[in-house]
């Protein structure tokens, strides 16, 4: 039997993640190259607060990880394509977490208008992870688990 016919084809994406208690660790994430939810490839936030317990990282060329999503307080990546949604709401917030720094940026998400509020969203329970764009560039996946206090941010880089 061929080998390669069973494999479902992904893609990396390059990622940096904080592990409690490893630390910094660089990889990459493998992405399907058709998300479940809408068009294009699934995101590193669908992989995160997917319902599996573990996620996969490849650690340089020959090294593959399966990491518990309970120990990771945060992960970053690049986003492929900046800019905004027209319909999504933009929350300017300060994330204070457990080691003691704050992470600044815009949650841009579609949420529904009578519940888009700053409160409304962290405190989604089916979402793990929170994500807050730190530039029109860059993402950060936070764990709710890690984040001592989110306060609402007006001076946060907004589109």
């Amino acid at each position: 039997m061929d080998k390669e016919a069973l494999k479902i084809p992904k893609k990396l994406k390059p990622v940096k993640a904080w592990v409690h208690p490893d630390g910094l660790v660089l990889g990459s994430l493998f992405v399907h190259l058709q998300s479940a939810r809408y068009l294009g490839e699934e995101s590193p936030a669908e992989i995160l607060n997917g319902p599996e317990p573990f996620f996969v990282i490849q650690c340089g060329e020959d090294e593959t990880r399966f990491y518990n999503k309970h120990s990771v307080v945060r992960l970053e990546h690049a986003v492929d394509a900046p800019g905004s949604e027209d319909n999504a709401v933009c929350l300017g917030a300060r994330l204070h977490l457990m080691d003691g720094s704050n992470l600044v940026g815009t949650i841009r998400e579609l949420l529904d208008p009578q519940n888009a509020r700053l409160y409304d969203y962290i405190n989604i329970h089916d979402q793990r992870f929170v994500r807050l764009f730190l530039s029109d560039t860059e993402v950060t996946l936070v764990n709710k688990a890690y984040i001592v206090r989110v306060s609402p941010d007006d001076d946060a880089p907004r589109d």
